[in-house]
């Protein structure tokens, strides 16, 4: 048998032809679509998401909120102490390792694209819980805060909520690593083929295509702008198609190398970029108004987190256009959040065999958190600074190329702007990367009922889908396209992390037997104690 022969055969023998089957055919479907009848697509995608944030914005934000009491439970309640995986079982991955790949799966894509740009939208726009008046010193504190709120703790409870419990059942009791895994307390571990755990994994596939396609649309724009701002050679729709696709279609073929060696490496050299970006730009850019501004903003976050978390705008004499800046921003980015949680939760469940939930749930929002803020800070702090004083009219270059531009003026406006420009553009590229591995290693763990090394034919297969599907909602909508995608497909993931929350409660919390599969009783393959749904006395 032939290599191309052997390889075909690895891809037609793993699929789960349910999921991988409709997922495929409603992907190309949707890319076809855009492609022959791209206005009236458009038109039906913007009506289906004007619905779902004008009247359902407010589940968005009540379901984040629970997810975020419920993992600050996990962190300092008796649970945080539940081992995923078998009685004293180190961790796959050392630390470093494990925060890079997790950091830089979950959310550093579109950190890149949002960090300069962001802050300058708020600073312009005040939001109007904030109440300031555009472009002054309460303007520019507000703004820092709500980018420290759509990109804080909030955002990562829901990957973690997911991830919990599919690596619990995977590495304790031999469950698969797809996202039906979290029905497991209620239907058993034999019947997690069934037609309820299907939709669900079907689910999954079209949020994580949603999700995924949000954000490399939005970090190859910022890649191609970076060309034409550098190169002042101008990128048309077909080139826009071409490049985005073909980029995919590119870096997925590096998780040929697996987890081990693909992925942590390129995940260890975004880290350290995205690092030294950081340190030299808060350096050379303003760093006492960076330090003032930082710490004025984190105080007013912390001591408004409620009242962010709950508004919704209904009690402004605004009306409608309150409505909008909270269903354009917070709803969009919990949307985001909630589509995504099918890769990431499933990527941090495949590394994090030999961790405890606390372990977990501290590295995934805490940590993450940690890094995110110095982040927001200096760029948001800086591009206000540039712009308040003249220095580079950034407000001015996003109204003509977007929101994609808004790195470049600021980087070029600081010492040793062309290095930093150039290091900028290297950091897009390489998150590029490491979103597209993760999550068609995701997309082939869900269609293929939970292999942990997916096929690179069945990757390619779904970065190339991705990749078409990101580049089409650029050409036909640019921005707004790609934020009603990630709302509309982000909404039922809403609904599935509250039955991760379930199931967790379910496992975690009652201490009777449960018997996940019918034929070995009270014991699991791979554990030598009774099974409990609760926490056992060697945890």
């Amino acid at each position: 048998m032939s290599a191309s022969e052997g390889a075909w055969e690895e891809f037609t023998d793993e699929l789960d032809y349910v999921v991988f089957g409709v997922g495929f055919v409603v992907s190309l479907l949707a890319v076809l679509a855009f492609v022959f009848r791209d206005e009236a697509a458009a038109n039906l995608m913007n009506g289906v998401n004007d619905f779902l944030w004008t009247g359902f914005g407010w589940a968005y934000l009540l379901a984040m909120f629970l997810l975020v009491v419920f993992v600050a439970f996990l962190i300092f309640g008796p649970w945080g102490n539940i081992t995923l995986g078998g009685e004293n079982e180190e961790p796959e991955f050392t630390f470093p390792a494990y925060f890079a790949m997790l950091y830089s799966a979950g959310i550093a894509a579109g950190i890149v694209f949002w960090g300069p740009a962001e802050a300058i939208f708020h600073y312009d726009t005040v939001s109007p819980l904030i109440g300031a008046d555009s472009q002054t010193p309460g303007a520019a504190v507000g703004a820092i805060q709500y980018t420290f709120f759509h990109w804080g703790i909030s955002a990562w409870t829901a990957y973690v909520v997911m991830g919990i419990p599919i690596a619990y059942y995977a590495y304790r009791y031999d469950a698969p690593l797809r996202i039906s895994t979290v029905l497991a307390p209620w239907v058993g571990l034999d019947n997690l083929d069934g037609p309820l755990a299907k939709v669900i994994d079907v689910l999954a596939v079209f949020a994580t295509l949603g999700g995924v396609a949000t954000t490399l649309g939005l970090v190859g724009s910022q890649f191609l702008v970076g060309i034409e701002w550098t190169t002042g050679t101008g990128v048309g729709d077909l080139t826009t198609v071409l490049v985005i696709t073909g980029l995919t279609v590119a870096f997925t073929l590096s998780v040929a190398l697996g987890v081990e060696r693909g992925i942590r490496r390129v995940s260890y050299f975004n880290m350290a970029l995205f690092v030294v970006l950081m340190v030299a730009t808060f350096l050379l850019g303003p760093t006492r108004y960076i330090m003032a501004l930082g710490t004025e903003a984190l105080g007013v976050y912390v001591n408004q987190f409620i009242s962010m978390s709950f508004y919704t705008g209904a009690g402004a004499t605004e009306g409608a256009g309150v409505a909008a800046w909270v269903g354009g921003w917070t709803v969009f980015y919990w949307a985001w959040w909630f589509s995504w949680t099918p890769f990431v939760g499933l990527f941090i469940a495949r590394i994090s065999r030999g961790r405890t939930v606390r372990q977990v749930a501290v590295t995934g929002v805490l940590a993450s958190t940690a890094i995110t803020i110095p982040w927001f800070a200096t760029m948001g702090g800086t591009a206000i600074f540039l712009q308040q004083n003249g220095r580079a009219d950034i407000l001015g270059v996003v109204g003509n190329l977007g929101e994609a531009a808004s790195g470049y003026p600021l980087f070029e406006a600081l010492p040793l702007g062309g290095l930093l420009t150039a290091m900028f553009l290297v950091l897009v590229t390489t998150f590029f990367v490491t979103s597209a591995d993760s999550s068609t290693l995701a997309l082939g763990m869900l269609t293929t009922g939970g292999a942990h090394r997916p096929s690179t034919i069945n990757r390619v297969v779904w970065g190339f889908l991705i990749g078409a599907l990101a580049s089409l909602l650029m050409v036909v909508g640019g921005v707004d396209a790609l934020q009603a995608a990630a709302i509309i497909t982000g909404g039922p993931f809403a609904l599935v992390t509250l039955i991760a929350v379930a199931s967790m409660m379910t496992a975690f919390g009652k201490r009777r037997p449960i018997f996940l599969r019918e034929e070995d009783g009270v014991s699991m393959p791979g554990s030598e104690r009774v099974v409990e749904s609760g926490v056992s006395d060697d945890d």
